[in-house]
């Protein structure tokens, strides 16, 4: 199924760690060439070089910073002279720090926002002329279930730039749909990153208790889902968000 994507040129913004890593593995074993994007260039280019051999598509690093508008662009340009094509954005970048509503600061909401809402705007604008010339355009947008669908202390800003993100994509979804572009989202629950792993087992195992599965989400598993809204097959989804959350909102209490 997921042979669509050989040879297709994907950006992910936020690829050097967690769930951006996740999904640049997963797409570079399917076939596809992967700019991993991060501010971090070393960090970038540790992934890469990590990734590269493990699948059928070339991994390269490439710094930027989805805050600023024409670093945006320049990687898009960049990829694009590189590759020839950007037929995939997977807008993942994000932050989430922890801030109570009684001591946030403007300057701890305006980073959030600034970073998970106003970075994707970025990332799509900067894409879509390139994504208009593919065979087809696909975006994938990391949101959660943080905001969309369920809230969680010290996470207000977080949540609010979570939300926006669906509100974007349903309305960039309209615009683009003439041009074979599609958005859709993927929102993550519970899932092990490296930023997880350093908080130690009792915490993870509390973590996992409240998804039915009990287990924590892997990164690739958010990969194959945004793989699949990227492939050629799902061409008649667009403004769409996939849960990928082992059930974790299902109970009722």
């Amino acid at each position: 199924m997921f042979g669509s994507l050989q040879g297709k040129t994907a950006i992910v913004t936020g690829g050097s760690m967690g769930i951006g890593k996740g999904i640049a593995r997963v797409f570079a074993k399917h076939g596809a060439n992967v700019a991993v994007v991060a501010r971090n260039l070393e960090a970038a280019e540790a992934c890469a070089a990590e990734l590269n051999g493990n699948g059928g598509g070339t991994v390269i690093a490439i710094k930027g910073d989805v805050q600023d508008r024409d670093s945006m662009k320049d990687v898009a340009r960049e990829v694009h002279e590189k590759f020839g094509s950007i037929d995939v954005l997977c807008a993942n970048a994000g932050i989430f720090p922890s801030a109570n509503l009684e001591t946030m600061t403007n300057e701890d909401w305006d980073t959030v926002m600034n970073t998970n809402a106003k970075g994707t705007f970025h990332s799509v604008q900067a894409c879509i002329p390139y994504l208009k010339q593919a065979e087809y355009g696909r975006i994938v947008i990391t949101s959660s279930i943080t905001g969309p669908v369920t809230g969680y202390p010290g996470w207000s800003h977080y949540a609010a730039s979570k939300a926006a993100q669906l509100g974007f994509m349903r309305t960039a979804s309209l615009e683009l749909a003439g041009d074979g572009i599609t958005v859709n989202a993927v929102l993550p629950g519970n899932v092990l990153t490296e930023g997880l792993e350093g908080l130690g087992e009792d915490y993870l195992e509390e973590m996992a208790s409240a998804i039915p599965m009990k287990k924590l989400g892997r990164v690739e598993d958010i990969g194959y889902a945004a793989l699949f809204l990227a492939s050629k097959e799902a061409g008649f989804i667009t403004g769409q968000t996939i849960i990928v959350d082992g059930g974790q909102i299902l109970p009722e209490n």
